[in-house]
Order: structure tokens, then sequence, then C-alpha cells
């Protein structure tokens, strides 16, 4: 059974966005390139798009971020990256050497899959994990 994944479209009104091809294109872009940066997108949106102002570039993933369709992730020492992987609580593997991110799922079960030893009184709901090493090529240098 083929999983239908809904359109960009879709997704922008579904959490109540306009639809503007900034948008749709920067979505489009991150579904096929996980973990890419903002020069990235900022890179495909001109040249899909032509002109595209830096800061419409930043809005875009901001927005999108803070409605739950883009996630941010910071891996210490590089670029922020944006995926469109959202709500799964999956973790990344980062090469210390070339910076290639992979995706890596949670193998304990719901969100979070992780718990801390005290809480604080915190409802948590979601852990954050960043595995980091060296990839097969750079380990094989």
């Amino acid at each position: 059974m083929t999983e239908v994944v809904p359109t960009a479209e879709e997704r922008l009104r579904g959490v109540g966005l306009r639809i503007t091809a900034p948008r749709v294109a920067a979505l489009g872009y991150l579904d096929g390139h996980p973990h890419a940066t903002a020069d990235d997108v900022a890179e495909h949106l001109r040249e899909r798009l032509g002109t595209v102002a830096t800061q419409t570039v930043y809005d875009v993933l901001r927005v999108c971020s803070e409605k739950g369709l883009l996630r941010r992730i910071e891996p210490a020492g590089s670029a922020v990256r944006y995926e469109g992987r959202v709500g799964d609580n999956h973790h990344h593997l980062v090469c210390r050497s070339c910076g290639l991110i992979i995706d890596v799922d949670c193998i304990v079960g719901a969100a979070p899959c992780l718990t801390p030893d005290d809480d604080h009184g915190f409802a948590i709901d979601e852990a954050e994990v960043t595995f980091w090493g060296y990839c097969r090529d750079c380990a094989a240098r």
C-alpha cells in the first residue's frame, strides 16, 4: 500500500497559511533534500522562481517551522538545517568529517523515546538525540 503524501499546498492550507510560490517551492525542495541549509533553499528558489529576497527565504523557513511543517535542526558546528520530516521524533547521525546527516528512527517507541531520570515537572513531548561519528567513507580514509 502506497502512502499518500499531502502536497505542499495541502500542508500549507492545513495549518492556515497562504499558498505562495516561495512556500510551495521551499517545501517541495525540502521533501527531496532533507537537512538543507537556508542557503541551499535560497539557491533552489532563485533557480526556480527568479529573484527571491534572502529575507523571504528566512521568513518562509521560520513560519513553516513555527507551524510544524518543517523541523529546524542545529548540529553543533554546522549551519542550521531544515527538513520536512516532522512529528515522528526521529534522530540524526552526523559525520564529524564531511557533515553528512542521516535520519535515524526512534527505536524505543512513541515520542518521546527517551525518558530523563527527573522530568522536573515538564510535560515532555519530544527528545532530540544527535549521534556523532564518521560516515563509512570518512572512516575508511
